[in-house]
């Protein structure tokens, strides 16, 4: 993984999304338009915290997320989630 840029500030985390899987169990392949988004990603950066929030997450941490949770930003044409680490469900 090529070194990041950015650095979230106070309780924020930078997440990469894992991919969703195209096939499932019983081997059948999943169209793209069935999809669903990513639940799960990698830290890849994360903030110094703040006076009233520890930061329990740290770079590499295979987390899992809300669905519907952060903000996606594409960074030298990766896309990533930028979240309030409280935004983060558990840590894998």
């Amino acid at each position: 993984m090529a070194s990041i840029n950015v650095k979230p500030l106070a309780d924020r985390v930078l997440i990469q999304p894992v991919e969703a899987e195209t096939k499932t169990a019983s081997g059948i392949y999943i169209p793209d338009t069935a999809k669903e988004k990513p639940q799960r990603g990698n830290v890849v950066a994360a903030g110094p915290g703040t006076k009233d929030v520890t930061m329990e997450v740290k770079v590499g941490d295979v987390v899992l997320y809300g669905k519907y949770a952060g903000t996606e930003i594409s960074i030298d044409g990766t896309d990533y989630l930028i979240m309030k680490q409280s935004d983060i469900l558990a840590i894998v």
